[in-house]
Formats: C-alpha cells, sequence, structure tokens
C-alpha cells in the first residue's frame, strides 16, 4: 500500500490528517527492533482490554508510548531547522495546504481524504 508522505518526509497523511514519521536516521536494526517492541505493546494493550486488567493496560500503553518516543513518532522532533511539530492536525490547516490541495485525486485517494476538501 502506498503511503503519501510530505514533501520534506516529517509526515504521513492518513485521511487528511498528519501524522509523524518516524526518524529517518535510526539504524535499521534498531528500528526494526522497536517496530517489534511497539507491535507486541498492541497486543498487550488489545489483551489488557479484553481481559479488563486496568494494571496491564497502563503497562502497555506506558510501552507503546516508550517504542513511539523512541521511534521519533511522539515527543521532541527529530528535525533541527526549528520548524513546529504539526502532528495531528489536519494538511489542510497547516503550511501543507497548498501542497496537499494541489494534489492529483489518486494521491488523495492513498490517504483516504481528496485534497482540497475538509
Amino acid at each position: 500500500m502506498a503511503v503519501l508522505e510530505t514533501p520534506d518526509g516529517r509526515y504521513i497523511v492518513v485521511r487528511g490528517r498528519l501524522w509523524r514519521r518516524q526518524r529517518p536516521d535510526l539504524d535499521p536494526v534498531r528500528r526494526d527492533r522497536l517496530v517489534h517492541d511497539l507491535m507486541d505493546a498492541r497486543r498487550a494493550v488489545r489483551a489488557a482490554k479484553g481481559a479488563d486488567d486496568a494494571d496491564a493496560l497502563a503497562r502497555a500503553r506506558a510501552a507503546v508510548d516508550a517504542a513511539k518516543h523512541e521511534l521519533g513518532e511522539r515527543g521532541p522532533v527529530w528535525w533541527t531547522d526549528g520548524a513546529p511539530d504539526l502532528n495531528r492536525r489536519m494538511a489542510a490547516n497547516t503550511p501543507y495546504a497548498d501542497w496537499y490541495a494541489g494534489l492529483p485525486e489518486e494521491a488523495g485517494a492513498i490517504s483516504n481524504h481528496r485534497p482540497g476538501r475538509r
């Protein structure tokens, strides 16, 4: 499946919303380990919810958060030019708005949202 990413590579676009990408400077072996840890933590969240175990759920959510911080998807931004973090904002309401509105309709389909529509 194709992923729509901003021209600077900082975000992917999902249903018109920006989501911060993983740090591009991560060693591939470390990145793979962190992604594995993230998936394990997400499975633990699901299991804890199914078991209605609040303590396990809190631990699992903390593990998800820790992996996302290490991957650069949360926490301090990984770029160094001082640009603000626009994570979780609608692309149409950010400095990427003109770029996003100018995408061909096929690109908007990748993000499950047609460019230029709010």
